[in-house]
């Protein structure tokens, strides 16, 4: 068997894997090139968008794969987890490699359906890497499930920054070479760090402190990088600005190892005080046991409750940040600003995605708040950073309202998965839950933002600029996210009394 503490170097390989996987949140970097190079509208980039979108949430095949190649069988021993890596290591290198071919003409303009499968190769490679890092962490800190998750998300975030901040030290101003680094770069990390990563639970009760050091080493990644932006939008840095600036970063992405190894001596062998599987209670739940595969979650109110709340949340925050470089543009925002916006975006992003994990275990364990509460909290703050683009205000303190309070479901939503399904069939539930992610984007993006953003451009002789170009469709987003506020609330409030076993079910010493 092996040594309980190495879940600690498999939690560092993880979060390294998830620094490098957040290439979706770069297409506003691109966008711009990729719509030119081949003679797209908007409503064809959105198109283009959002089978990105598709492809970075659609993970059923992800979670499948994951459970068959850890559960042991006679033939298998359940240690083949580096094929879910590998499975998306082949479909990133060749989304993006095509990609980059297709906008520098070294192969003839693909149709429109082409680069749709190009994109949606290289977004659905990111859900074989979150599966196995994700659940991993959920299954290594169950008492903490909250704070892992929210770690891997918030690590995922932050990688949108990470690659920009790389892209603008070394090919500045040539988005087509950042396509073939995309094609690169999280290619390479997971094939190397692959082998590390493993699910072994161990004792948990010193588990916490060094979480806690983890976060805030995330932390200090998210300001230094937040820092650094504004230092970029304000001054021009010279190229050696830039290295300096992007080798501290890579330091402190490198830091989680020390802590890790710190970990490791700390550990201590001994029988883990890991809750058994919950049986609910039947005014807790609808009666079913906690480990639920697909089809059983799928048949209870309270999968599409969640369904639903995500599709208002994770929906209307994507087609934000997807149009995030035509609204500057309309309100004449300099591509330098919007550059910014974007990574700005990636940090806020990160403090949602980690604050929502980090902040729901601390309710739960302190009051027993059920997780679902926080999908309303931050589903009604999404309304007033809906309305403050809706009135064109300020940019950037919208994009921050928006990026964290949607950051928050990723954090949210799996450790919600696990507690309400279970654990054993988590993959492949969580990853469907995620398709609310493109199937609201297309709906908001393309349907909304999409048709009338085009309908205000032919009337403006082919583009449009002013506050009315996205204005009717953010107050739809603000109605569209009141309506969200109001099915999680029925989701917290079915959920209650099961938050209330799991409080009672913890060991005390993780209470407080």
């Amino acid at each position: 068997m092996e040594n309980s503490s190495s879940k600690w170097i498999a939690t560092v390989a993880s979060i390294w894997i998830q620094c490098s996987s957040g290439a979706s949140y770069c297409f506003g970097i691109y966008s711009a090139a990729l719509k030119s190079s081949q003679g797209y509208d908007q409503s064809t980039l959105n198109t283009v968008s959002v089978f990105k979108d598709i492809g970075a949430n659609i993970g059923i095949l992800s979670g499948l794969l994951y459970h068959f190649v850890t559960t042991p069988t006679r033939n298998n021993n359940g240690g083949r987890l580096w094929l879910v890596y590998l499975a998306g290591a082949v479909q990133c290198f060749v989304g993006y490699f095509f990609m980059w071919l297709s906008v520098t003409g070294i192969i003839d303009r693909p149709h429109v359906f082409f680069m749709c499968l190009f994109m949606f190769m290289a977004a659905h490679a990111q859900t074989f890497f979150n599966t196995g890092n994700v659940v991993v962490a959920v299954r290594n800190f169950p008492d903490y499930s909250g704070t892992g998750v929210g770690i891997m998300k918030g690590f995922f975030g932050l990688s949108g920054a990470i690659l920009i901040q790389i892209y603008q030290t070394l090919f500045d101003g040539k988005p087509t070479t950042f396509l073939l680094m995309l094609a690169v770069f999280p290619t390479v990390v997971p094939l190397v760090l692959m082998s590390l990563v493993h699910a072994n639970p161990s004792d948990t009760t010193n588990d916490k402190p060094h979480l806690n050091l983890l976060s805030w080493i995330a932390l200090t990644i998210a300001a230094y990088l937040m820092i650094i932006i504004i230092l970029e939008s304000i001054f021009t840095f010279p190229s050696w600005a830039h290295i300096i600036a992007t080798t501290v970063l890579l330091i402190l992405v490198l830091s989680p190892l020390q802590i890790a190894l710190t970990a490791q001596k700390s550990t201590q062998q001994g029988p883990s005080p890991v809750m058994d599987p919950l049986i609910m209670a039947p005014e807790a739940q609808e009666g079913a046991p906690v480990e639920m595969n697909l089809i059983q979650a799928m048949c209870t109110v309270n999968f599409w409750l969640l369904f639903l709340a995500m599709i208002c949340a994770l929906g209307s925050g994507l087609a934000t940040i997807n149009n995030i470089t035509q609204n500057g543009e309309s309100l004449d925002y300099s591509t330098f600003e919007i550059n910014a916006m974007v990574s700005l975006y990636s940090i806020w992003n990160f403090l949602g995605r980690f604050g929502g994990g980090f902040v729901s275990d601390f309710f739960l364990h302190k009051y027993g708040w059920g997780r679902p509460v926080f999908i309303s909290i931050t589903q009604l703050t999404m309304v007033g950073g809906y309305l403050i683009f809706a009135s064109g205000g300020n940019l950037y303190i919208g994009s921050m309202i928006v990026g964290v309070c949607y950051g928050s479901q990723w954090s949210l939503m799996p450790t919600i998965t696990s507690e309400i399904f279970g654990v054993k069939h988590m993959g492949t539930i969580f990853n469907t839950i995620a398709a609310a992610n493109p199937l609201g984007s297309y709906l908001f993006s393309v349907q909304v933002i999409g048709r009338i953003y085009d309908r205000e451009s032919e009337a403006g002789g082919g583009s449009c600029h002013g506050i009315h170009c996205f204005m009717l469709s953010y107050f739809i987003f603000a109605g569209v996210c009141i309506f969200g506020v109001f099915v999680s609330l029925v989701l917290f409030f079915r959920t209650r009394g099961f938050y209330a076993l799991i409080l009672q079910r913890r060991p005390k010493q993780l209470q407080g």
